[in-house]
């Protein structure tokens, strides 16, 4: 029987977009739905999530608005786009569709730590799902990484083997259940199981694998811990033997290891901890967080962050991670005991052995990690994408906001809007804390941190990233970008890649990446004043560059200035032995018998011999190597173990110090016909040679680069006319070189702009590399039609 037109009731079709599968976005349409009177349907298609409705027009307006302002606390919706039909006579009620299939235009969430009510669950005995390691509903859980493509429903995902049982499956499909199609949804008696083996894959003659592996760990062990994206590498925090055993197995001899607490409390026994920085830690999100050391945390923790005033801490984000904190906690019931301070303090370290990529797979961890764990907990759940921890840190100066140094699980894939749309270009990165960006539409969507690319398995993971990106997103690129330097393995994928398609490959200059970087997260792509400070990059010049000043205009730029360059006796040997990079310091000003005296116990004579005769002595502008002559001269550190080692030790020096003034005379600028502006700081090492305290030697550095950077990146401002700077590449993750910049180019009437959402340093290269290639397409520097 066909109901009675009414002429106050109108319908529409609305279509939501972003990430809105996998976070019970369905399910609270038909609450909402259902509470506004309305008839219709939802459904999860290709573009997102697709909604008929009708009922009265007053109605359906309020439930478009509740759609927008009540959505669930994990969806992130970028659009709402409510179009006219007419009313269906013959709809009754509301009700969740089967999905439907159509072009890919949406994206799947990241992955988020255990909610509230599972976690009240988790640790219920009276619960079917007491203690069980996979708990999740569709407010937490696994997404990204086991998601093979879209859309989002369990059939696509690795759970796609596990066949709910009569209880999971009443739950998954009951619109008024938090299960509802949680796709990940699962028991003791039809989901994943976890197990305790010996590395030589032998299984562990015990009954609960958790308790098992607590006993493990309070005895010194090393095992390895199955997360969502990939292994971790677990030990006693507390117990220096075993730090100092993984450390020796792992080949990282003084890199710092993140730490694992139960919650804040425990976190404030190890660190200071704001506000703004217990919310970040306990974020679904769950980020590594850099916190400012507590007074006594070196002699509690011997060997966790050696020689420097920050320690990374996590909070537990899966439902495994939750249990061994429960264990050592002596099983209490219920969740009260998650307030108190716990004892246990964990190593929690990713599980990959020296240089080599993340482990993922159980036959992978068995394999590869038996030189180093004792156990491997694992379980028999595919990760299908690797996603290692998050790194940020708040920033002091700037209230609200934060410094990523590495971003992965819990924040990608999110898409980053552009502003506008354009052609997918897929960018490769550089070489250092590689990632892929792919770009759709209006939309960038950055990949999670690869790493160096230095072994062929590292290499294997850059393109498998790629792969998935590209499938995931069901996007084929247009146009194909990558670093300037030839012998990057991004490079020669990118190029392959670009040939096995047919498309455009555009090479993009490493530091020109950084700026472009800093203007795709802010929208920038008129004129803007770029300083870019890092390590190395290959200059349009064939030099390596590294504290360059650019004037950057959407896909162009120029080179207006460059700090003065530094020698590099032997080389790439110089970035890892700071001692060499100030003997060439010591060299330039003529003070070769200082240099033979300070250095007397390296190879110093072969080395001055060396840079008289400008043998294997190639020049660099890089700031980070400023940093590490200063290092070198001051004592600091003679060795670098690690990227940016010397750098982060004179840093923590200066800050142990305090506030100290510039060095009168301490730079000088000069304008060099064909070279622009050079700000050199040769004129302050004569004064840290003879300086006797190293922290303080260590803060007038600081000081007076900061002083002079401010008077040249101001100056060249004035003189190009322009008001915005935009501050990027690795050395920006020095805190005091970032605050003191962005304090006195402010007080200079200058807009600062840095990255916010992204790595500033090479991890966010591949989004700098498509903002350019978008750019030139726009312009038509280079074409882009139809394949």
């Amino acid at each position: 029987m066909l109901r009675k037109i009414d002429p106050e009731r109108v319908a529409r079709r609305i279509v939501v977009r972003g990430v809105v599968q996998g976070v019970g976005f369905r399910p609270f349409v038909f609450r909402i739905a259902r509470r506004h009177g309305l008839d219709g349907w939802v459904r999860n298609d290709g573009t997102g999530v697709e909604i008929r409705v009708q009922g009265a027009a007053v109605r359906v307006e309020r439930f478009i608005h509740a759609l927008a302002e009540q959505a669930p606390p994990t969806a992130r919706v970028s659009l709402i786009e409510p179009e006219v039909i007419a009313p269906d006579p013959h709809r009754s009620g509301f009700s969740i569709l089967p999905s439907a299939g159509g072009q890919i235009a949406t994206t799947i969430g990241p992955d988020l730590a255990v909610c509230g009510d599972c976690l009240e669950e988790l640790f219920d005995p009276q619960n079917r799902r007491y203690r069980y390691p996979f708990i999740n509903c569709t407010h937490c859980g696994p997404r990204y990484t086991l998601t093979r493509r879209l859309p989002y429903d369990r059939a696509t995902t690795s759970m796609a083997g596990f066949a709910l049982c009569p209880e999971c499956g009443s739950e998954y499909a009951d619109p008024a259940n938090r299960r509802f199609h949680a796709e990940p949804n699962a028991c003791p008696a039809c989901g994943p199981r976890l197990s305790l083996r010996e590395v030589h894959d032998v299984p562990a003659l015990v009954r609960d694998p958790i308790s098992a592996t607590g006993q493990r760990l309070r005895l010194g062990e090393i095992v390895a811990v199955k997360g969502l994206g990939g292994f971790h590498l677990a030990c006693d925090a507390a117990n220096p033997f075993a730090v100092a055993t993984l450390r020796d197995r792992k080949r990282r001899p003084a890199q710092p290891f993140a730490l694992m607490v139960a919650n804040v409390a425990s976190a404030r026994r190890l660190a200071r901890v704001s506000d703004e920085e217990a919310r970040l830690l306990e974020s679904p999100e769950r980020p590594v967080v850099l916190l400012a050391k507590a007074a006594d945390f070196d002699r509690q923790f011997t060997g966790i962050a050696p020689g420097l005033d920050e320690v990374g801490l996590m909070l537990p984000a899966t439902p495994i991670q939750f249990l061994l904190f429960h264990e050592a906690a002596g099983r209490p019931d219920g969740t009260a005991w998650l307030q108190a301070a716990q004892d246990l303090t964990l190593v929690m370290t990713s599980a990959n052995p020296h240089g080599e990529p993340l482990v993922r797979e159980n036959e992978e961890a068995f394999e590869r990690l038996e030189p180093v764990a004792d156990e491997v907990l694992f379980h028999d759940r595919e990760i299908v994408a690797r996603c290692d921890d998050s790194v940020l840190r708040v920033r002091a100066d700037l209230p609200g906001h934060v410094q990523f140094l590495r971003r992965a699980r819990g924040y990608t894939p999110l898409a980053w809007p552009l502003g506008r749309s354009g052609p997918a270009v897929l960018a490769f990165g550089a070489h250092l804390k590689a990632t892929v960006c792919l770009t759709r539409g209006a939309e960038a969507f950055l990949s999670p941190h690869v790493g160096g690319l230095e072994n062929p398995a590292a290499c294997a993971v850059l393109d498998e990233t790629a792969e998935r990106l590209q499938a995931l997103l069901a996007t084929v690129p247009d146009v194909v970008a990558h670093d300037l330097h030839p012998d990057y393995h991004s490079t020669r994928a990118a190029l392959a890649l670009a040939e096995r398609l047919g498309v455009p490959a555009v090479a993009v200059q490493h530091h020109h990446a950084h700026i472009a970087a800093v203007c795709a997260e802010h929208g920038i792509d008129g004129p803007v004043l770029g300083f870019a400070a890092d390590g190395s990059g290959l200059g349009s010049d064939g030099l390596p560059w590294g504290g360059e000043l650019l004037r950057v205009d959407g896909a162009d730029f120029t080179r207006l200035g460059h700090l003065a360059p530094l020698a590099l006796p032997g080389g790439d040997k110089a970035a890892r032995e700071p001692w060499r990079v100030a003997c060439g310091v010591l060299h330039a000003l003529g003070l070769d018998e200082l240099a033979a005296r300070r250095f007397a116990d390296q190879d110093v004579t072969r080395l001055l011999d060396l840079l008289a005769r400008g043998l294997r002595c190639p020049p660099t502008t890089s700031l980070g190597r400023w940093f590490d002559a200063a290092a070198g001269l001051l004592g600091v550190r003679s060795l670098s173990l690690y990227e940016g080692h010397a750098a982060m030790a004179l840093e923590t020096q200066a800050r142990r110090y305090g506030a100290a003034l510039p060095h009168p005379g301490g730079w000088h600028m000069e304008e060099r016909p064909g070279d622009g502006s050079v700000l050199s700081l040769y004129p302050l090492f004569p004064q840290l040679a003879d300086e006797t305290a190293p922290a303080r030697g260590a803060a007038v550095f600081h000081a007076t680069l900061v002083d002079g950077l401010v008077r040249w990146i101001g100056d060249a401002a004035r003189a190009q006319g322009l008001r915005r700077v935009a501050l990027g590449g690795g050395c920006l993750l020095n805190r005091l070189l970032a605050e003191g910049l962005r304090k006195g180019l402010l007080a200079r009437g200058l807009e600062v702009f840095e990255a916010g959402e992204f790595p500033t340093g090479d991890g966010g290269i591949a989004l700098g590399q498509a903002w350019v290639a978008r750019l030139a397409v726009r312009d038509g520097r280079i074409g882009c039609g139809p394949r």
